[in-house]
């Protein structure tokens, strides 16, 4: 799990506020690649192919890092580390379990883990959840220009934001956030 970039680049003056110009990494959007799909909020988890629940979590520069934690990337500007944690180390371990009680069938993958207890429940499901991101609703039409993007984004408030997925792997996020603090 590698930090998704921001589709846009952040403004140096104000962290919470995107600019016009696209992050290099993310052109291939633009250019109408890859698929949209909504952005859940809550925590990411994942299951790995020998069974073992993971959670994500990040170790910010000169901290120690938790026992078992698996180091994914840092980040040069901040050099803050993005890895996971196995979930039961977790703060959100006794809420994993009460979401993954109600998972019927589990498959290698990550998940979002949302409800009550995990955000304050943004994405209103009044019990813990785990939500699959490989089944994460994909959305049609979604504008690819950053004006006709943040407009679409304040027209949607339900939802954390958009991931767009291209088919080689690469991920690009926006937030509805981003569209609020930009406008």
């Amino acid at each position: 799990m590698r930090k998704i970039p921001t589709l846009f680049r952040r403004d140096p003056e104000d962290l919470r506020r995107v600019t016009r110009e696209v992050h290099p990494a993310c052109q291939w959007v633009l250019d109408g690649e890859g698929v949209p799909t909504r952005k859940y909020d809550g925590t990411c988890v994942r299951l790995d192919e020998s069974g073992s629940w993971w959670a994500r979590r990040e170790v910010k520069a000169g901290k120690t890092a938790p026992a078992g934690f698996e180091a994914v990337q840092t980040d040069p500007e901040t050099g803050k580390t993005v890895g996971w944690e196995p979930v039961g180390h977790s703060a959100f371990a006794k809420f994993f379990e009460e979401a993954r009680a109600r998972l019927p069938e589990a498959v290698p993958g990550t998940y979002e883990l949302c409800g009550p207890k995990v955000n304050g429940d943004p994405e209103r499901l009044g019990v813990h959840r785990l939500v699959p991101h490989a089944t994460a609703e994909e959305f049609d039409g979604v504008p690819r220009d950053f004006d006709s993007l943040m407009a679409w984004l304040l027209a949607h408030p339900e939802f954390e934001g958009l991931v767009w997925h291209h088919p080689d792997g690469r991920m690009a996020k926006l937030k509805y956030r981003d569209a609020k603090a930009s406008a």
